[in-house]
């Protein structure tokens, strides 16, 4: 039976159709939030990566919880402002903010508006894949430097750092008038790659537009973390200690056999969400860690 550790609160977590933004907002209604599901995708578009945010919904509504779906292209700054206005007119004012959203492999096909004539008939060779209707899709994270669009590494920070950017903002002032909140931006070991060199594997590309996102993410969630601490928000990053099975890893990384449970990650944001402001705020945290204190500090496992 659930101890309803987050009952009262309202949150919203952006990328709620599948993976661990699904397992973070499911998560979060079981434990007695009002939960805003954020993303894009209304309707299935690739077989591989299933899952819309109504579908979340409904499994949230199913269980007796409270949640609605909110439609919004977080690459777009006017629809994450309005995506932001829809929840809190929803829900009520927004306690907990989880930045999740973040484009990655395959990258979905852009809308007919998204796609110039010019755009739609070049292709860069190792920096964009083709939809079945002919368009560019977004660089993936691991194209060479030498040939990766400027586009696409603008498009990855334009959703993983800009919307997660304008959504801190707009919720601070509800977190500020409480006295209380907390922000959890999801992040990878990416953020730390490929580290200093020399490299043995020297040649090969880094996870440069993904990664480079989450490594402004890390320092942007401790500059916010130093100025809202006084206010009572704790704002921290949590990364996956392992890669957790999701859709979007499934279909990047087909070999892996050896994965860790979303439910698991989901369960620490939970942790996470609840973290005192004076103890923990500003931090690089891994979920293994949430998880298993009694460990020590591990972080990244493999």
């Amino acid at each position: 039976m659930t101890t309803q550790r987050l009952a009262g609160r309202t949150a919203i977590v952006t990328g709620g159709s599948r993976g661990l933004g699904k397992a973070i907002a499911v998560a979060f209604a079981q434990e007695g939030a009002s939960v805003a599901v954020v993303a894009r995708t209304e309707s299935q578009w690739n077989e591989r990566l299933p899952g819309t945010i109504h579908e979340t919904v409904a499994e949230i509504e199913a269980a007796g919880g409270r949640a609605v779906a909110v439609v919004a292209d977080l690459s777009r700054t006017d629809e994450v402002e309005q995506g932001y206005r829809t929840a809190r007119e929803a829900l009520g004012p927004i306690g907990i903010l989880v930045n999740n959203a973040a484009l990655t492999v395959p990258g979905r096909p852009p809308r007919d508006d998204e796609v110039s004539p010019a755009r739609s008939s070049r292709a860069t060779s190792g920096s964009t894949a083709t939809s079945t209707s002919g368009s560019p899709r977004p660089a993936g994270p691991f194209g060479s430097f030498l040939d990766f669009p400027l586009a696409g590494f603008q498009r990855h920070f334009a959703v993983g750092l800009f919307a997660s950017y304008r959504l801190m903002q707009l919720v601070l002032a509800d977190m500020i008038a409480a006295r209380r909140g907390s922000i959890v931006n999801i992040s990878s070991v990416a953020g730390l790659m490929p580290g200093e060199g020399p490299y043995r594997n020297a040649g090969s590309p880094g996870p440069i537009a993904y990664g480079g996102n989450k490594a402004a993410l890390h320092h942007l969630t401790q500059c916010v973390a130093l100025e809202t601490q006084r206010h009572g928000i704790a704002v921290n990053v949590l990364s996956p200690s392992e890669p957790v099975i999701t859709p979007g890893n499934l279909y990047a990384a087909a070999n892996e056999t050896d994965w860790a449970s979303p439910q698991d990650f989901a369960e620490a944001t939970v942790r996470v969400a609840l973290l005192d402001p004076n103890v923990t705020t500003g931090q690089l945290l891994w979920d293994a860690d949430v998880l298993h204190p009694e460990l020590g500090r591990r972080g990244w496992l493999r």
